[in-house]
């Protein structure tokens, strides 16, 4: 079974995802203008805009809700085996793929928005919601919506978990089991206090691990400082192959910087469609420059920070793969959390294996509730009229018993199901983009022209001719015949 899915994974993670997140990246940024550049500005307004409502989160809460998904353990991991195979240029093509994804993630979440639904009493959307309203084709609808469920529901929360509990092992003693217990009962309490505690959570949680994460790099950084500019330096110079011990691996050096980047920010994959539909806004396009605003905040923020602290205190090896080592530094150590946890203990020692064991349990805990999150809606997405309302419960359910099983068991074969899940995702949903590049460009023309008339924009779907938002079309119907009576 090992030995199928792993294959499998190869085929999906294998060159062709890497062109096709880079070129799509890339067509969305030519075709916008470069929307994810020219807004940064505005970008970072928008996320203090907007409060939440009865029916959906704040601006910020959806971008916290984001970022819970996108900061996980490849943050730490992802980075350390990107320079291990790829060398220290493999940090450059992760800078780039976070700037052309950010283009792919204001594409799909703006349509997220565009396209969601009122499901109960509160708002709903992602990939399955925009492919079925804006493609019209149930079919391919479905058949994301179960791949997602089945990904982000079972597969997936192991992984995050059995990081956690073997990350405390190591550094405390802690038996796996008792951790898991404990992160049973804490995704307990906020999974079954629904999408607003989850986003209450996350708004207070994520940007205290993110600060807390970049402060340790600072004082790494701080502590070498005379090594900085000659960092730096290695880095563009490995990047683009003139580096006389790395430019033989500059094909690795972009192969796995944008796969590590694209595992990391999940830009184009999807998974931020799904909190960015659960904002309230006036404009799709607000929530679109929020999400592409998370993607930075992923990847030149976070994962940067851990490939500054590796490359600069040296605490890293590279052996190409089917090559011999090019450094070796580390011989003998796997590349992921101990590359980190080396570096800390360079300027603080006896401080890296707990920094490490801290850093990945917020990483690892605020994806678990993403994922859940996630979940939860697909499946409301396969039983949209709420026909069958048990089975929420019982998924909050097996949820957690697939965090506990993960703590305590071998996460190997769920890493690879984990892996040809968010593999198949991002196949899926940038042909699902793709296909609706033309309802999003309409998306940000119209905000383009209301913001230089210097008004809020609002959305009118009908006035731009874009069918399946029947969210917006009812919205806006309710608003005219309020206008109407109170003009009576």
């Amino acid at each position: 079974m090992q030995a199928i899915v792993d294959w499998l994974v190869s085929q999906v993670w294998s060159l062709g995802l890497v062109i096709f997140a880079l070129g799509a990246g890339l067509y969305f940024t030519l075709l916008t203008r470069f929307v994810q550049i020219r807004y940064i500005k505005e970008m970072i307004k928008l996320l203090f805009e907007g409060k939440s409502s009865e029916s959906g989160v704040s601006s910020f809460q959806a971008f916290c809700m984001a970022l819970a998904g996108r900061v996980g353990i490849g943050n730490i991991a992802g980075v350390a085996t990107a320079i291990a195979f790829g060398g220290p240029g493999a940090v450059f093509w992760m800078w780039v793929m976070a700037i052309l994804g950010g283009a792919s993630a204001f594409i799909e979440s703006t349509l997220a928005q565009v396209y969601k639904s009122k499901i109960g009493n509160e708002y709903r959307g992602g990939t399955p919601y925009f492919i079925e309203k804006g493609l019209n084709i149930k079919w391919f609808a479905i058949l994301v919506a179960i791949v997602v469920t089945i990904s982000y529901g079972m597969l997936m929360p192991g992984i995050q978990s059995n990081t956690i509990a073997v990350s405390f092992e190591n550094t405390t003693g802690m038996d796996t089991s008792i951790m898991g217990i404990v992160l049973v009962a804490l995704l307990a309490v906020i999974i079954f206090g629904g999408v607003k505690r989850i986003a209450s959570v996350a708004d207070k949680v994520v940007p205290f691990m993110a600060v807390g994460y970049v402060i340790m790099t600072i004082i790494i950084l701080g502590a070498n400082f005379s090594e900085i500019p000659a960092m730096f330096a290695l880095i563009f110079s490995s990047a683009f192959g003139v580096n006389e011990i790395f430019g033989g691996i500059v094909g690795a050096a972009i192969a796995w910087g944008v796969k590590r980047a694209v595992f990391s920010n999940v830009a184009g994959v999807g998974e931020g469609t799904y909190s960015s539909a659960a904002a309230e806004v006036s404009h799709p396009a607000k929530q679109g420059l929020v999400q592409a605003f998370s993607v930075y905040i992923d990847t030149i923020v976070v994962c940067t920070a851990t490939a500054l602290m590796i490359l600069i205190t040296g605490m890293y090896s590279v052996t190409p793969e089917g090559g011999s080592p090019i450094v070796d530094t580390m011989s003998g150590v796997e590349a992921g959390p101990l590359y980190t946890q080396a570096a800390v203990e360079t300027v603080l020692p006896g401080a890296g294996p707990l920094f490490v064991s801290i850093a990945l349990f917020f990483f690892a805990f605020t994806t678990l509730m993403a994922y859940y999150y996630i979940s939860e809606t697909t499946l409301l997405f396969l039983d949209k009229k709420m026909k069958f309302k048990w089975m929420k419960t019982v998924w909050k359910v097996l949820f957690l018993v697939m965090v506990y099983i993960g703590s305590v068991e071998s996460a190997s074969l769920l890493w690879a199901f984990g892996d040809l899940g968010i593999g198949s995702m991002a196949w899926l949903n940038l042909v699902a983009i793709l296909l609706l590049t033309k309802p999003a460009l309409k998306v940000l023309k119209d905000y383009d022209s209301q913001k230089k008339a210097g008004i809020d924009p609002v959305f009118d779907p009908v006035k731009l001719g874009i069918k399946g938002a029947d969210f917006w079309e009812e919205k806006m119907r309710k608003e005219k015949e309020n206008e109407k009576k109170s003009v009576g």
